[in-house]
């Protein structure tokens, strides 16, 4: 197995934890914000549960899927975390479609910030190892 395929594992855990997080009452605020950021509903918890057996999948596949899935995956995470960080709403949940830029007044900058930064930084990560790591590791494997 791969340092790709192992990332794609750990990604697979990560997501899975991160919908199991969301179902612990001590990571909910009043208001049901998983750390007091994220409002996060049943198609979040379905977008992320589909994310993880993604990788976890690619990870078993081969080494190759595993590239794919970071590529695409990271792009369209990376695309989501930049898209919210700018106009206030993700792609992934449908808000920018249904609710349209908003403000920079609407949303406090930190908020704003930290609300798209695991976005940013799985995507951004993802991207990495898709496009630069992956030809390491590939170059690696390549018979002599």
């Amino acid at each position: 197995m791969t340092l790709i395929q192992k990332l794609a594992i750990f990604y697979a855990l990560i997501f899975f934890a991160v919908v199991g997080i969301c179902f612990v009452p001590a990571f909910m605020d009043e208001r049901g914000y998983t750390f007091g950021l994220f409002s996060l509903q049943w198609y979040d918890h379905l977008l992320h549960a589909f994310s993880g057996v993604w990788a976890g999948i690619a990870a078993f596949v081969s080494h190759r899927q595993s590239v794919l899935y970071f590529k695409l995956f990271g792009a369209i995470y990376l695309f989501d975390g930049v898209l919210g960080l700018l106009t206030g709403e993700g792609c992934l949940d449908a808000g920018i479609f249904i609710n349209g830029f908003r403000p920079l007044t609407d949303i406090d900058l930190p908020t704003r910030f930290f609300a798209n930064a695991p976005h940013l930084a799985i995507g951004g990560f993802a991207v990495f190892v898709g496009f630069w790591l992956s030809k390491r590791v590939s170059a690696s494997l390549a018979p002599a």
